[in-house]
């Protein structure tokens, strides 16, 4: 069912900061900040020969990145992101082998323009997944 890794998204508290870590300290090639209002957060792409890194900063005191914060106050890994062919599929497979999929269930538009879904942390050995249709 899943494809290759898309990508791994670090909560950060200061994205400038993050930004220039990545590309001055460590030499990435890293993408311009994009606001996403939807999901509460302002991404940018690391962008990595064999896949991305996904640095996400809080926006707006609702965002789910600021409540991960409160929780672990340093930032860190927030969730992994695979890749699935059909979404739809991807998911009506997961709910009948008993998964659990965040939200109403229905696929939201993601950072790449991609339909996305999350996966419940507690099915997944504690890791938030999200799924992007490829």
């Amino acid at each position: 069912m899943i494809g290759r890794l898309n990508h791994v998204a670090i909560a950060v508290r200061d994205l400038d900061a993050a930004t220039r870590l990545y590309r001055d300290t460590l030499g990435a090639n890293v993408s311009n900040p994009d606001p996403l209002p939807e999901h509460g957060v302002t991404v940018v792409f690391v962008n990595l020969p064999n896949t991305k890194i996904e640095l996400l900063e809080p926006l707006g005191e609702g965002s789910p990145i600021a409540k991960f914060l409160e929780k672990s106050t340093d930032g860190g890994i927030h969730h992994i992101c695979y890749e699935v062919d059909d979404i739809l599929a991807a998911r009506d497979e997961l709910i009948r082998k008993g998964a659990r999929i965040l939200g109403s269930g229905e696929p939201r538009t993601g950072a790449h323009g991609k339909p996305v879904l999350f996966l419940h942390p507690k099915d997944f050995n504690g890791t938030l997944v999200e799924l992007e249709q490829a």
